[in-house]
């Protein structure tokens, strides 16, 4: 189990970079919005999307979190250890099932 762990800490750590860096790209997009003096109809509309997306995220994100701990589960239910080629099935089996059962649970 701790070898499956040692694989996920970059992957997670990739995923972080990844927010953080995104995150500083729409906070410099919002500041030059608002120095540009734009409408306020267009800037709305933007911040509507973009708080549609994140509640779509944080869905995705969500169930995508749950059924990989699913698949832990089941791999440790299974006695099966990094080496294995069954465990790595399990995850993608269950990130695939996370990500398509958030598509039809989304608003």
């Amino acid at each position: 189990m701790y070898d499956i762990i040692a694989i996920l800490i970059p992957i997670i750590l990739a995923f972080c970079i990844v927010y953080v860096i995104r995150m500083l790209s729409d906070n410099r997009l919002r500041r030059d919005l608002a120095e540009m003096e734009t409408e306020w109809e267009i800037v709305k509309l933007m911040l509507e999307t973009d708080q549609t997306n994140r509640r779509e995220a944080t869905t995705r994100w969500g169930t995508l979190t749950l059924s990989l701990g699913l698949g832990m589960v089941a791999i440790h239910l299974f006695k099966l250890s990094a080496g294995d080629t069954l465990a790595y099935g399990i995850l993608f089996v269950a990130t695939g099932v996370g990500l398509v059962f958030s598509k039809f649970i989304r608003p």
